[in-house]
């Protein structure tokens, strides 16, 4: 892939361009579902963003830049809605045998926020992401360009619900970077959003709802904004949810900012975005190797480099996703459907 060609999903990177980040999926083989581990083993500053109304989230409010918790050491991402917290559980396990934590005097306490979305729909909805699953999710943890489409978080992934699951298409999980003045800023978004992926570039629909007879996409947008009325949806049945990583030095109130306005690429990259049935989260690290001073970029630049790659690292997400059948309900991917024109 080149990193020059004009299509976000196309361009190459990935949030292990950061140095100090390491990722591990863990894809159920019993159904579809999964998790997906973001691990910053010499702490990471932090900070969250919650943008979706229905959100199932885990020591968010520790992020708080007023809240005594300086540094993370991990975040999980996991399928099995609520129920799919527990993973962090495996995660603080595998980080606490490798001394891995903050030292609270009588142990070291791994620090490991998490977020869920709700892919309960793909298979048996009793088997979901639990304790075994977050350590596994960290054994297979590495520096390497983490897998994206059909795996980990994104393994049981829809988007476009908008009209009925029927009518959705495969999501899954993407990964991008975007390096500027030697600071990079790397992104790893689960997507299972109930409103369309687009390609920022073309303002199309990339995935999403399809047409009545199945065969094309519909757009969303366009769909609502003519009346046609959505199927009633349960709240929380959706969600997209991230990482933005960076090598620069920030505080905690920085980070909390960086998460904030990753959201705006979420918002390039979903229509409908940030819905009562959607809990989009977005987590922010800092790994502190390189200093903001000289010539390096502000935190303007950052932002808009966050921005970035949380929109190509969307887009990623359903352009490696790969169609789906489980019992009755046969999902397609993008790679099956042509956007529609006009």
């Amino acid at each position: 892939m080149s990193a020059a060609s004009s299509s976000p999903s196309s361009r190459a990177g990935a949030i292990t361009d950061v140095a100090g980040i390491e990722v591990g999926h863990f894809s159920d083989t019993r159904r579809p579902t999964g998790c997906t581990v973001i691990i910053a083993r010499d702490g990471a500053v932090a900070g969250v963003d919650v943008r979706g109304a229905a959100p199932g989230t885990r020591e968010t409010d520790l992020l708080s830049p007023g809240n005594l918790v300086q540094e993370v050491h991990a975040v999980m991402l996991a399928g099995g809605s609520a129920w799919g917290l527990a993973a962090a559980e495996g995660a603080m396990r595998w980080l606490e045998e490798r001394g891995v934590g903050m030292d609270v005097r009588f142990g070291t306490l791994p620090i490991v926020p998490a977020a869920v979305l709700f892919d309960l729909p793909m298979g048996d909805a009793r088997i979901r992401p639990d304790a075994a699953a977050g350590y596994a999710a960290c054994e297979a943890a590495s520096t390497d360009a983490p897998a994206e489409g059909n795996v980990g978080a994104g393994t049981g992934a829809l988007v476009g619900k908008l009209f009925g699951v029927h009518r959705a298409m495969k999501g899954g999980i993407g990964t991008a970077s975007v390096t500027v003045g030697g600071v990079t800023v790397g992104a790893l978004i689960a997507v299972n959003s109930l409103g369309d992926v687009i390609d920022p570039d073309t303002a199309l629909p990339v995935a999403g709802a399809r047409t009545e007879d199945g065969s094309a996409l519909l757009d969303t947008r366009r769909a609502l904004l003519r009346g046609e009325l959505p199927k009633p949806l349960l709240a929380g049945t959706n969600t997209t949810i991230g990482v933005i990583a960076t090598d620069a030095v920030l505080t905690k109130v920085q980070a909390n900012r960086l998460a904030m306005v990753a959201h705006d690429g979420l918002a390039r990259a979903i229509n409908p975005v940030h819905t009562m049935s959607d809990g989009d989260t977005l987590f922010a690290l800092a790994t502190g190797r390189v200093p903001l001073e000289g010539d390096a970029p502000g935190m303007t630049v950052l932002s808009t480099m966050a921005a970035e790659a949380t929109a190509i690292a969307t887009v990623r997400a359903v352009r490696a996703a790969r169609a789906m059948t489980v019992g009755e309900l046969h999902i397609p991917c993008a790679a099956d459907l042509a956007a529609p024109r006009g």
